[in-house]
């Protein structure tokens, strides 16, 4: 999310005036909405000296059933409770459900956050 800051006006409407700039650690991104299709990546600078991969699209999934994990491809985007738009656009977020090559999966990772789609086979 953009940072919004403070509302400009109070409760009762008088304005406000600024108490502070905008500072960096307050500097928010626009959701990053993983897609299915080839695979592109972005990597990102995190807060300190970490970075984050960014996973634009993916058709990869790293699906697991009773502690047995494989590879899948992503075949289709079937639900995502996040925005019933989503489903429709194939975006790929957390609680997803996806069609793999080895059947419907709920994904357990954030695409936009790990760059990787980890997901539970639900029967």
């Amino acid at each position: 999310m953009q940072n919004q800051g403070r509302s400009k006006r109070t409760k009762t409407g008088a304005r406000t005036r600024p108490h502070s700039k905008k500072k960096k650690h307050q500097l928010g991104r626009s959701p990053t909405e993983t897609t299915v299709g080839e695979g592109r990546f972005r990597v990102v600078d995190a807060r300190g000296s970490g970075t984050k991969v960014r996973a634009l699209s993916t058709d990869v999934a790293n699906v697991t059933d009773d502690g047995e994990t494989e590879h899948a491809t992503i075949e289709d985007v079937v639900e995502n409770d996040a925005n019933p738009n989503y489903a429709r656009r194939n975006i790929i977020t957390k609680g997803a459900v996806i069609e793999t090559s080895v059947g419907r999966a709920r994904v357990t990772s954030r695409p936009g956050q790990d760059g990787q789609v980890n997901a539970v086979l639900v029967e």
